[in-house]
């Protein structure tokens, strides 16, 4: 089903199909040309940039959650890293939310991250499920365990599975990274 809220650029045309049709109505009969009808298409226009605006679809709220993850991994932040995380998560290697928290802030702790970048999340919605595959560059921090153990530059492929709360936040309810520089690996790898 269409979806306004997803498409606002379609108001956006639909003003300028107005304004064709003022202008037609403006030629055909000159003697009904009124100043306000030049309104009408920027009103349309209005409202479509309007909806933008003020409407945040599911899409645009998983996106939100991912980018505030990722801001949140670059500061090192495991308190904010625990806001965006779901009271049911579990993967294949952490049973429990306290357990990945815990992960989190260990590996948190020390300086380890410098720089996290997303290339181009692809999202599959469903309901109030939705499955992001991200494709991340890690630069570690040069002092960091990581950086002297491995390398100082990693590219990254992680699954998210977020899940909407009943508020409308949508959370991180499992997150399974899938490889590590194009070779397989698991949470028991990493």
């Amino acid at each position: 089903m269409f979806d306004f809220f997803e498409q606002p650029w379609t108001l956006l045309g639909a003003a300028v199909l107005v304004l064709f049709g003022l202008l037609t109505y403006r030629s055909l009969f000159p003697e009904k040309r009124r100043w306000w009808h030049w309104l009408v298409p920027l009103a349309v226009a209005g409202i479509g940039f309007g909806l933008d605006f003020l409407v945040a679809t599911d899409l645009e709220k998983v996106h939100a959650t991912v980018g505030a993850v990722l801001k949140a991994v670059e500061a090192e932040d495991s308190q904010a890293v625990a806001a965006l995380i779901a009271p049911d998560y579990g993967d294949s290697h952490h049973a429990s939310r306290e357990q990945l928290l815990e992960r989190c802030r260990q590996e948190l702790n020390e300086p380890t991250v410098e720089m996290v970048k997303s290339r181009g999340p692809e999202v599959e919605l469903s309901g109030s499920e939705a499955t992001v595959m991200l494709n991340l560059f890690f630069r570690f921090e040069q002092a960091s365990r990581v950086a002297k153990q491995y390398k100082a530059v990693a590219l990254v492929k992680v699954r998210l599975h977020l899940t909407e709360q009943p508020e409308g936040r949508w959370l991180i309810k499992r997150a399974e990274p899938l490889e590590v520089d194009t070779f397989p690996v698991s949470w028991r790898s990493v």
